[in-house]
Protein backbone atom coordinates (compact mmCIF):
# COMPACT_ATOMS: atom_id res chain seq x y z
CA UNK A 1 0.00 0.00 0.00
CA UNK A 2 1.22 3.39 -0.84
CA UNK A 3 0.63 6.41 1.24
CA UNK A 4 -1.40 8.85 -0.78
CA UNK A 5 -2.68 12.15 0.51
CA UNK A 6 -6.48 12.28 1.01
CA UNK A 7 -8.42 13.55 -2.00
CA UNK A 8 -9.61 17.08 -1.66
CA UNK A 9 -12.75 18.20 -3.29
CA UNK A 10 -12.11 21.16 -5.44
CA UNK A 11 -13.40 24.40 -3.95
CA UNK A 12 -15.36 25.01 -7.14
CA UNK A 13 -17.33 21.79 -6.78
CA UNK A 14 -18.20 22.71 -3.22
CA UNK A 15 -19.51 26.13 -4.30
CA UNK A 16 -21.70 24.93 -7.19
CA UNK A 17 -24.75 23.94 -5.09
CA UNK A 18 -24.67 27.24 -3.21
CA UNK A 19 -24.36 29.28 -6.40
CA UNK A 20 -27.16 27.30 -8.03
CA UNK A 21 -29.49 27.95 -5.08
CA UNK A 22 -28.63 31.66 -5.10
CA UNK A 23 -29.36 31.93 -8.83
CA UNK A 24 -32.69 30.12 -8.47
CA UNK A 25 -33.74 32.32 -5.56
CA UNK A 26 -32.75 35.48 -7.38
CA UNK A 27 -34.51 34.59 -10.62
CA UNK A 28 -37.40 32.52 -9.29
CA UNK A 29 -38.63 34.52 -6.31
CA UNK A 30 -40.15 37.38 -8.33
CA UNK A 31 -42.04 34.83 -10.39
CA UNK A 32 -43.60 33.30 -7.30
CA UNK A 33 -43.98 36.12 -4.81
CA UNK A 34 -45.81 39.35 -5.48
CA UNK A 35 -45.63 39.31 -9.25
CA UNK A 36 -49.02 37.81 -10.10
CA UNK A 37 -50.43 41.23 -10.91
CA UNK A 38 -47.86 41.69 -13.63
CA UNK A 39 -49.65 39.08 -15.74
CA UNK A 40 -52.00 41.13 -17.94
CA UNK A 41 -55.64 40.20 -18.30
CA UNK A 42 -57.02 39.77 -21.80
CA UNK A 43 -60.42 40.75 -20.42
CA UNK A 44 -59.66 44.42 -19.69
CA UNK A 45 -62.24 46.66 -21.42
CA UNK A 46 -64.30 43.63 -22.43
CA UNK A 47 -67.71 42.68 -21.06
CA UNK A 48 -67.50 40.64 -17.87
CA UNK A 49 -68.51 37.00 -18.30
CA UNK A 50 -72.02 36.11 -17.16
CA UNK A 51 -72.53 34.86 -13.62
CA UNK A 52 -73.08 31.12 -14.02
CA UNK A 53 -72.44 30.22 -10.41
CA UNK A 54 -74.27 28.20 -7.82
CA UNK A 55 -75.54 30.22 -4.87
CA UNK A 56 -74.28 29.43 -1.40
CA UNK A 57 -77.14 28.33 0.87
CA UNK A 58 -78.92 31.24 2.48
CA UNK A 59 -77.02 33.86 0.48
CA UNK A 60 -78.28 36.00 -2.42
CA UNK A 61 -77.29 34.46 -5.75
CA UNK A 62 -74.97 36.46 -8.02
CA UNK A 63 -77.10 37.90 -10.80
CA UNK A 64 -75.62 39.04 -14.11
CA UNK A 65 -77.98 42.05 -14.02
CA UNK A 66 -75.67 43.50 -11.34
CA UNK A 67 -72.99 43.82 -14.00
CA UNK A 68 -74.87 46.48 -15.95
CA UNK A 69 -76.81 48.38 -13.29
CA UNK A 70 -74.85 51.57 -13.97
CA UNK A 71 -72.63 51.42 -10.86
CA UNK A 72 -69.08 50.13 -10.49
CA UNK A 73 -68.67 46.91 -8.58
CA UNK A 74 -66.07 44.37 -7.54
CA UNK A 75 -66.10 40.67 -8.26
CA UNK A 76 -63.89 38.93 -5.69
CA UNK A 77 -62.74 35.33 -6.05
CA UNK A 78 -61.76 33.99 -2.61
CA UNK A 79 -61.68 30.87 -0.43
CA UNK A 80 -61.80 30.11 3.28
CA UNK A 81 -58.54 28.14 3.02
CA UNK A 82 -56.72 31.11 1.44
CA UNK A 83 -54.48 33.00 3.90
CA UNK A 84 -54.16 36.14 1.69
CA UNK A 85 -57.99 36.24 1.54
CA UNK A 86 -57.97 36.87 5.30
CA UNK A 87 -55.51 39.72 4.78
CA UNK A 88 -57.73 41.45 2.22
CA UNK A 89 -61.02 40.86 4.01
CA UNK A 90 -60.97 43.98 6.26
CA UNK A 91 -60.37 46.14 3.18
CA UNK A 92 -63.35 44.55 1.41
CA UNK A 93 -65.47 45.14 4.52
CA UNK A 94 -64.50 48.83 4.46
CA UNK A 95 -65.29 49.18 0.75
CA UNK A 96 -68.68 47.52 1.24
CA UNK A 97 -69.43 49.81 4.21
CA UNK A 98 -68.68 52.77 1.92
CA UNK A 99 -71.34 51.52 -0.51
CA UNK A 100 -69.34 49.64 -3.15
CA UNK A 101 -71.15 46.55 -4.43
CA UNK A 102 -69.02 43.43 -4.06
CA UNK A 103 -69.93 40.00 -5.39
CA UNK A 104 -68.07 37.14 -3.74
CA UNK A 105 -67.26 33.98 -5.65
CA UNK A 106 -66.02 31.25 -3.35
CA UNK A 107 -63.42 29.26 -5.27
CA UNK A 108 -63.01 25.49 -4.89
CA UNK A 109 -64.22 25.55 -1.33
CA UNK A 110 -66.81 23.87 0.85
CA UNK A 111 -69.93 26.02 1.32
CA UNK A 112 -69.95 25.34 5.08
CA UNK A 113 -66.36 26.58 5.36
CA UNK A 114 -67.22 29.68 3.31
CA UNK A 115 -70.17 30.48 5.57
CA UNK A 116 -68.02 29.98 8.66
CA UNK A 117 -65.40 32.37 7.19
CA UNK A 118 -67.90 35.20 6.61
CA UNK A 119 -69.63 34.50 9.91
CA UNK A 120 -66.30 34.96 11.68
CA UNK A 121 -64.94 37.93 9.69
CA UNK A 122 -68.08 39.62 8.37
CA UNK A 123 -69.83 39.55 5.03
CA UNK A 124 -68.91 42.30 2.56
CA UNK A 125 -70.72 40.57 -0.31
CA UNK A 126 -74.03 41.67 -1.81
CA UNK A 127 -74.26 38.23 -3.41
CA UNK A 128 -72.28 35.08 -2.85
CA UNK A 129 -71.74 32.16 -5.20
CA UNK A 130 -69.69 29.01 -5.36
CA UNK A 131 -67.36 28.44 -8.29
CA UNK A 132 -65.24 25.53 -9.45
CA UNK A 133 -62.04 25.86 -11.44
CA UNK A 134 -63.74 25.38 -14.80
CA UNK A 135 -66.21 28.24 -14.31
CA UNK A 136 -63.44 30.55 -13.12
CA UNK A 137 -61.53 30.01 -16.38
CA UNK A 138 -64.04 32.28 -18.16
CA UNK A 139 -62.85 35.07 -15.88
CA UNK A 140 -59.17 34.25 -16.31
CA UNK A 141 -58.79 33.28 -12.65
CA UNK A 142 -55.85 31.05 -11.82
CA UNK A 143 -55.68 31.49 -8.06
CA UNK A 144 -57.21 33.30 -5.13
CA UNK A 145 -57.64 35.98 -4.23
CA UNK A 146 -58.37 37.74 -7.48
CA UNK A 147 -60.58 40.80 -7.75
CA UNK A 148 -62.07 42.48 -10.80
CA UNK A 149 -63.36 46.03 -11.02
CA UNK A 150 -66.38 46.22 -13.30
CA UNK A 151 -67.70 49.54 -14.60
CA UNK A 152 -71.41 50.42 -14.72
CA UNK A 153 -71.70 49.10 -18.28
CA UNK A 154 -70.41 45.66 -17.29
CA UNK A 155 -66.86 45.95 -18.64
CA UNK A 156 -63.81 44.78 -16.73
CA UNK A 157 -61.61 47.77 -15.96
CA UNK A 158 -59.05 46.37 -13.54
CA UNK A 159 -57.79 42.98 -12.39
CA UNK A 160 -56.06 42.60 -9.05
CA UNK A 161 -54.25 39.29 -8.66
CA UNK A 162 -53.44 38.81 -5.01
CA UNK A 163 -54.90 40.40 -1.91
CA UNK A 164 -56.50 43.83 -1.86
CA UNK A 165 -54.17 45.56 0.60
CA UNK A 166 -53.96 49.21 1.62
CA UNK A 167 -51.17 49.67 -0.93
CA UNK A 168 -53.31 48.13 -3.69
CA UNK A 169 -56.23 50.33 -2.65
CA UNK A 170 -54.13 53.49 -2.71
CA UNK A 171 -52.20 52.77 -5.91
CA UNK A 172 -54.70 50.89 -8.06
CA UNK A 173 -58.26 50.44 -6.93
CA UNK A 174 -59.21 53.86 -5.54
CA UNK A 175 -57.69 55.77 -8.52
CA UNK A 176 -59.53 53.43 -10.92
CA UNK A 177 -62.79 54.00 -9.02
CA UNK A 178 -62.28 57.78 -9.19
CA UNK A 179 -61.74 57.51 -12.94
CA UNK A 180 -65.03 55.61 -13.29
CA UNK A 181 -66.88 58.16 -11.16
CA UNK A 182 -65.51 60.99 -13.30
CA UNK A 183 -66.59 59.45 -16.60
Amino acid sequence: MTDQPPRRISLWFALIPGVAVAVLLTLGTPLVIGQRDDVPSALIDRPAPAFNFEPIAGQPKPDSALLTDGRPMLVNFWASWCAPCRIEHPHLMKLAAEGLTIVGLNYRDDDADALRFISELGNPYMALGSVDGRSAVDWGVYGVPETYLIDGAGKIKLRIAGPVTQQVLDRQLLPALKTLEGS
